[in-house]
């Protein structure tokens, strides 16, 4: 931010204004917990301001960068995966929670062992089993993945990867959830799914019956039907998972747009399935990571999984917002339990394609990444 730029900015502000009162939804009195970190913090306090507007009682949790490391430098990383008795007191009193993704330093986060790694946020899983029993509905902000190193990677410009995450963010969530609901209108009735694109891919699966779950972005308290981690959503949100019956796929998919796990990717993916069974793939960029857990997952890693189609109108190749892309269809193979599927492989991954048609048992319902209905 330049010298004499108002911090938060209206973009934040706006963003802001637009979490809290349409997805979160924060009523007077509420206890809110916003934790951030460095990189965070002036759209972090921009959240602060607007959970104050509407009445609510809000904690900010400051997480600082550098004495984060300083305490990798000391191995005490068992020492950070254990949250205080405050903060666990604070998060069971609490009704909303925002968080920020952090730390910032991602180049020195990709290098730390898998087991430091582990240790040090090893108060996770703890804390979704807190958030479970006291009905705690929260938002991840995916500007916390906008950082200097990401962008440095990825060749992009960090301000303007920000800018786009925030516009996305101001989509009303009853847009989404009104395309979204037509979509999964349709999936629910469906068999047969068929992925056509100029560039080669020609794709047939079959939907497994399962009901389609929509992500509009407002959070629900966690029930026996969510995931774990269930009482989370992502912002920016918008997007229609669907189970796929593991045993049917038949043709190619080329991704034309990356896929970001964490900070694994890949992109440029070429995939190909004959009788349900993936027989070959081919990756582009950032194939390394992904051939390593390939070779060691377990039996269904070759399956095709799931779709999900992006629902979010602010979204155009954005990255580490790929699937959310208003119109853009993602390929998941492997393990989709966390989805209410059967597949219990270790291996999961996706693949994105934008600008294809879709159709449904013969009828399109997507035609160049537009929706037809």
């Amino acid at each position: 931010m330049s010298e004499g730029a108002e911090s938060p900015s209206k973009l934040q502000r706006e963003a802001a204004r637009n979490i809290v009162s349409k997805y979160l939804k924060v009523r007077p009195g509420e206890n809110v917990i916003i934790e951030s970190w460095n990189h965070t913090l002036p759209m972090a306090t921009a959240m602060l301001d607007e959970v104050r507007r509407v009445d609510g009682n809000a904690l900010l949790i400051y997480n600082d960068e550098d004495s984060w490391w300083r305490a990798i430098d000391r191995k005490q990383s068992k020492l950070l995966g254990r949250s205080s008795a405050p903060e666990w007191a604070a998060l069971k009193a609490a009704d909303v929670y925002v968080n920020f993704w952090g730390p910032a330093d991602t180049d020195r986060l990709e290098r730390i062992p898998d087991k430091t790694g582990d240790e040090a946020f090893a108060w996770n899983w703890p804390w979704y089993a807190v958030a479970r029993k006291t009905g705690l509905r929260g938002v991840r902000m995916t500007t916390g993945f906008v950082t200097e190193g990401r962008a440095r990677r990825w060749g992009l410009d960090r301000a303007r990867w920000e800018e786009k995450v925030l516009r996305a963010s101001l989509i009303d969530p009853e847009e989404i959830a009104k395309s979204g609901t037509r979509l999964s209108k349709v999936l629910s009735r469906g068999k047969r799914v068929r992925i056509t694109h100029s560039n080669g891919t020609d794709l047939e699966v079959a939907l497994a019956g399962v009901a389609p779950r929509m992500q509009d972005g407002r959070p629900q308290p966690w029930d026996r039907g969510s995931s774990d981690s269930g009482m989370l959503t992502n912002i920016p949100a918008g997007f229609v998972d669907v189970i796929l019956d593991s045993d049917t796929a038949e043709g190619r998919f080329h991704a034309n747009r990356r896929t970001n796990i964490w900070w694994n990717w890949h992109a440029g993916a070429t995939v190909e399935f004959a009788d349900g069974k993936l027989t070959s793939y081919s990756i582009e960029d950032g194939s390394g990571e992904l051939a390593r857990q390939y070779a060691s997952g377990t039996a269904g890693k070759d399956r095709a999984s799931a779709l999900t189609l992006g629902l979010n109108p602010a979204v155009k190749d954005v990255p580490n917002l790929e699937k959310w892309e208003r119109g853009c269809v993602s390929l998941a193979i492997g393990g989709n339990r966390g989805l209410g599927g059967t597949n219990g492989s270790n291996f999961f991954t996706w693949f994105c394609l934008a600008g294809s048609e879709i159709s449904i048992d013969g009828t399109p319902i997507v035609r160049g990444g537009k929706f037809l209905s």
